[in-house]
């Protein structure tokens, strides 16, 4: 039978993509065909001396576009149609100003950088820029623009033998645009590991519902007749080398105790906030998850390079005349959705200066576009790519700032515009990765650069 080492419990969820399925297999074709075996990738990290502290990246992606002037860059001296309801608060950085709304975000300030100026945003809902940093609209070669996670995958692998490289926290919206770009050229052995089981080609592991992983005995029988269904059907020999990888951090444990939310103290699982993950917002968005962040802080801290992860939605129409007669006014949705943002964000800041993680783990917040600076009677704030707002934690930057600034209406960058090339940039910096030499080969056999020609990282940062 496959087993696990140590008899704990864990919970993660009812699907898994197909390289997920395959590298349950993998773990028992390295303990059979004489290659390395979980006890040797151990003892060779354990020889290595390598600790589980990589430099790593947690991306956030807000559904649909967050308002950016309701948020990180209020106006409360434009006319009301244009400035909102929401009062501006000081952070404990002097100049550093943000929505009444996040009063423990305002606390710290100076672990925190906003980027007012983020410009170069596409119009349409599509998460592609946001996980790769490249223009939909622009010429891309044959297969498409991997996404951030598969590129570290790519240049840097998975930081020891029992960790993995890139997982994927994100839930599969119904709005197709919503969802991650994928792996592009790189190919599937690049995809992040996505225990939430996102697409329809993954494979239920053999009935186990999510309320039954819980069961050690459930598991460990439907992964056993994983096992024989897979030497049935194909040969071990004959996998992907990608399947060589993964698996070694559930047979130690790693990535099923991350997963497991049990194992966390109910303190800090209190600060965070809980969701549901079953309600996806506006029946088209991701849900409203809070302890996905700790999760994700999880997942960093057993050795995850990239952790990706989508949250709400924040795509809200209904304009000023809507408020309070409508779910969907954008001000009560607002008043909805910013406490809960407030409360998990910090917790998660907080949660990794306290762990020692904060200078390893950069954190980066951001969605696909702004919003109208003038706030309709019908669509409230519509879509605005002129300008977006992003905020970006940890990574041992040099935070307490605020980046670039905008007119007098939150409607055009008049200072420091930055592109999502600098910031991605920049996350490749912190992750080691000099983008003005690394290269990955496309289908065609050629060479591609990790970000568009304007990617140079930010010295306000660095």
């Amino acid at each position: 039978m496959l087993r696990y080492p140590g008899q704990q419990n864990f919970r993660i969820s009812e699907s898994f993509s197909r390289r997920s399925l395959l590298n349950i297999g993998s773990l028992a074709a390295l303990g059979t065909a004489g290659g390395w075996t979980l006890p040797s990738l151990l003892k060779a990290e354990s020889v290595s001396g390598i600790k589980n502290n990589p430099k790593s990246v947690i991306m956030i992606y807000l559904v649909g576009g967050p308002p950016h002037q309701d948020m990180f860059d209020l106006k409360p001296h434009a006319p009301r149609e244009f400035a909102g309801p929401w009062k501006p608060i000081a952070t404990n950085v002097p100049g550093m100003d943000i929505c009444e709304a996040f009063p423990r975000l305002a606390k710290m300030g100076d672990r925190l950088t906003i980027i007012r100026s983020l410009v170069g945003n596409q119009a349409d809902h599509d998460a592609v820029q946001v996980f790769n940093g490249h223009h939909p609209k622009k010429p891309k070669p044959s297969g498409g623009w991997p996404q951030f996670g598969s590129m570290v995958s790519k240049v840097q692998g998975a930081y020891t033998p029992t960790t993995l490289p890139y997982v994927s926290m994100c839930y599969q919206c119904t709005h197709g645009p919503y969802n991650e770009p994928g792996p592009g050229f790189l190919g599937a052995s690049h995809d992040g590991f996505r225990p939430l089981g996102p697409t329809k080609q993954d494979m239920v592991l053999n009935g186990i519902s999510l309320d039954r992983l819980g069961d050690r005995v459930s598991l460990l029988r439907s992964l056993d007749q994983l096992r024989r269904d897979i030497d049935t059907t194909m040969s071990m020999t004959a996998m992907d080398t990608f399947t060589e990888q993964a698996m070694g951090i559930l047979g130690s444990s790693k990535l099923a105790e991350a997963l497991d939310l049990s194992k966390e103290d109910p303190k800090v699982i209190e600060r965070y906030g809980k969701g549901d993950p079953t309600i996806f917002m506006d029946s088209n968005g991701a849900p409203r998850v809070p302890q996905s962040l700790l999760v994700a802080r999880r997942l960093i801290e057993a050795g995850v390079r990239v952790v990706t992860l989508n949250y709400s939605k924040w795509d809200w129409h209904g304009g000023m005349k809507a408020e309070g007669r409508a779910n969907n006014s954008i001000f009560v949705r607002e008043q909805e959705e910013f406490p809960v943002f407030d409360q998990c964000v910090s917790a998660l800041v907080e949660d990794l200066h306290q762990r020692g993680l904060s200078d390893d783990c950069a954190v980066i917040v951001w969605g696909e576009f702004g919003r109208t600076p003038k706030i309709s009677n019908i669509v409230g704030r519509d879509h605005w790519p002129q300008v977006n707002c992003a905020l970006m934690a940890g990574g041992k930057m040099k935070h307490g700032q605020v980046i670039g600034a905008t007119d007098r209406i939150a409607g055009e960058a008049i200072s420091r515009p930055v592109t999502f090339g600098e910031v991605y940039a920049t996350l490749f910096h912190h992750l080691g990765i000099n983008v003005d030499q690394t290269t990955i080969t496309d289908h065609n056999g050629r060479p591609q650069y990790l970000v568009e020609d304007d990617g140079k990282v930010m010295r306000e940062l660095i």
